[in-house]
C-alpha cells in the first residue's frame, strides 16, 4: 500500500531540455551545459515547487555519431557528482540523484563519492545505477565493445552489494571525537568488509563515515528481464519509459510482485515513469510549441537519436523512411528494453520509420502530453490512480521555459486535486520519499570488529 495519496515528482535536469531541438529555443542559454548558475536556477525552481529530487543522466563519453555531433547540444556538460556537489551548497531540501555506471567505476571509488555527496548535502544524495549502454563508452576504457547485457547486470549486482557493505564498515556512532578522552574513533564499531566475489575483491573499510541516510537512495532504470529482476531486488526508485497506460499497469504490478518475492514492501519500491509535458494555456498553444521545436531539429539529429535509442542495430540513413517499421529488430547489447518499447509502439500504431524517428526525437518513448495544464494533470492523475506509477520523472522539453510552465500551471492543478504536496516533509531524501533508513548490517548482526 502507498504511504499516502500524493505522487512523487523528480526533475530530469537536462542542459537545455529533453527535446532534441531544445538548445535552439530562444529561452535556452546556448552554454547551458557548462553554466552553473543555469543549473542552480533550475534546481531552485524545482525546490521551490517541492519536487522530491533533481536527476542527472550521464554517459562515459560522446555517444553521438559524427553526422549528429555537429547539431546536438549535449556534449559539453558537467560530470554529475561534481555538479550535484556544487548544487548541494546552494540548495536546502531537494534530493540530488547522480548517474554512475557499475561497468566503468570501481566499487570503492564510487562508495566514497556518494558517501561524500550524502554528507555534503546532509542526507539528500541518490545513486542512479546504470551498467553503461553504448560501445563508445567501452572504447574509452580499453575495450572495443561493452560486456554482454546479462554479464553487465551480474557484475552490477555484486558491485552494489560491495558498495553497500563499504557504507556499513563504520557504524553510525563510530566517530566519537571525544577531545577530553583523546578518543577519536570507537574501533569496536569498525568492520572490515573482506569481500571476495566473482568480479571484485575489496578489503575495506571505507575512509569515510557512514552516510547520513545509511545508504544514499538507490535508483535504477532497467526494464529488460535482467533489469526488472535487479530493480525488484535492490532499487528503491525505478525510472521507466512507458507511454501506454495498460502496459504501465502491467509493469507496475509485475515489479511490485517480484519485489514482494524478495521480502520487500510495496511502498519501498517507487515506480516513476518519465513524462514529457508541453504545456499551453490552450491546446493550440501547446501544439505550436512542439511544432517550433520540431522545426528546429535537423533530420540528421533525428535519425542519429533514433539509431541510438533503437540500440545501434539500424542504419536509418540508408532506409526507405516511409516504409513501415518491422515487428522485430536484431537484438541489441545496448538498451534492450527501450528498443522493445519503441518497436512495440511503432507496430501497435502502424508507424513508418519517419514517424518513429519523429517520436524518438520528441520523447525517446516516454509519455508525452501536449496540452493544457488540466489535460496534463488528467494524464498524470489517471496514471497514478490506476497504479501505473507512484510518481513521475518530469522531462521538460525545454528549460527554463518548459519547467516554468509546469511549475506555474500544472503543479497548482495537481495540488488542487490533492495529488501533490506543497512543502517538504523531512530532512533527508529518504524521509521525503517515505523510504526506510537501512540498518547497518554489521551492527544488526552483532558482528565484532576485525
Amino acid at each position: 500500500m502507498r504511504a499516502n495519496d500524493e505522487m512523487k515528482l523528480g526533475l530530469y535536469l537536462a542542459r537545455v531540455g529533453y527535446h532534441e531541438g531544445a538548445w535552439r529555443d530562444p529561452s535556452a542559454p546556448a552554454n547551458g551545459g557548462v553554466d552553473i548558475d543555469h543549473f542552480v536556477g533550475l534546481t531552485r525552481l524545482a525546490e521551490g515547487a517541492a519536487f522530491h529530487f533533481v536527476f542527472l543522466a550521464d554517459h562515459q563519453g560522446v555517444i553521438d555519431d559524427h553526422a549528429t555531433m555537429a547539431r546536438v547540444g549535449r556534449n559539453d556538460g558537467f560530470e554529475p557528482i561534481t555538479l550535484l556537489s556544487a548544487l548541494s551548497s546552494r540548495t536546502q531540501d531537494i534530493g540530488l540523484v547522480a548517474t554512475a555506471t557499475t561497468t566503468y567505476y570501481q566499487p570503492y571509488h564510487l562508495a566514497r563519492l556518494f558517501a561524500s555527496l550524502d554528507h555534503l548535502s546532509q542526507g539528500r544524495a541518490a545513486w542512479n545505477i546504470v551498467t553503461s549502454a553504448m560501445d563508445p563508452e567501452a572504447q574509452n576504457f580499453g575495450e572495443k565493445r561493452l560486456p554482454d547485457h546479462d554479464t553487465r547486470y551480474a557484475r552490477a549486482r555484486e558491485f552494489v552489494e560491495v558498495v553497500k557493505g563499504l557504507w556499513d564498515t563504520w557504524q553510525d556512532d563510530a566517530f566519537v571525537r571525544d577531545k577530553q578522552a583523546g578518543i577519536y574513533t570507537d574501533t569496536s564499531k569498525l568492520h572490515v568488509l573482506n569481500h571476495r566475489g566473482n568480479y571484485y575483491s575489496v578489503r575495506g573499510p571505507l575512509n569515510s563515515a557512514r552516510p547520513p541516510q545509511g545508504y544514499p537512495v538507490l535508483v535504477q532504470a532497467g526494464a529488460s528481464n535482467a533489469g526488472i529482476e535487479f530493480a525488484a531486488e535492490l532499487a528503491e526508485v525505478v525510472f521507466t519509459a512507458e507511454p501506454s497506460l495498460e502496459n504501465g499497469k502491467r509493469y507496475y504490478a509485475n515489479l511490485k510482485q517480484k519485489a514482494r518475492a524478495f521480502g520487500r514492501q510495496d511502498d519501498q519500491v517507487l515506480i516513476m515513469p518519465g513524462i514529457v509535458p508541453i504545456v499551453g494555456r490552450t491546446k493550440q498553444e501547446a501544439s505550436e510549441k512542439l511544432q517550433r521545436l520540431r522545426s528546429d531539429t535537423h533530420i540528421d539529429v533525428q535519425i542519429g537519436a533514433a539509431d541510438l535509442w533503437l540500440g545501434s542495430v539500424t542504419d536509418l540513413r540508408s532506409m526507405d523512411l516511409d516504409s513501415l517499421v518491422p515487428e522485430t529488430l536484431r537484438q541489441t547489447n545496448s538498451i534492450q528494453s527501450r528498443q522493445k518499447l519503441l518497436v512495440d509502439v511503432a507496430v501497435r500504431q502502424k508507424l513508418t520509420w519517419r514517424q518513429l524517428i519523429q517520436l524518438v526525437s520528441d520523447s525517446k518513448g516516454h509519455l508525452m502530453i501536449v496540452g493544457t495544464p488540466e489535460e496534463i494533470a488528467d494524464a498524470m492523475v489517471g496514471t497514478f490512480d490506476q497504479h501505473a506509477a507512484d510518481g513521475f520523472n518530469v522531462l521538460p522539453a525545454t528549460v527554463p521555459g518548459g519547467l516554468k510552465d509546469f511549475v506555474e500551471l500544472v503543479v497548482p492543478e495537481l495540488r488542487r486535486r490533492g495529488k501533490f504536496r506543497s512543502k517538504y516533509s523531512g530532512q533527508t531524501l529518504r524521509e521525503n520519499l517515505s523510504l526506510k533508513r537501512p540498518p547497518n548490517r554489521f551492527a544488526q548482526a552483532g558482528v565484532s570488529s576485525r
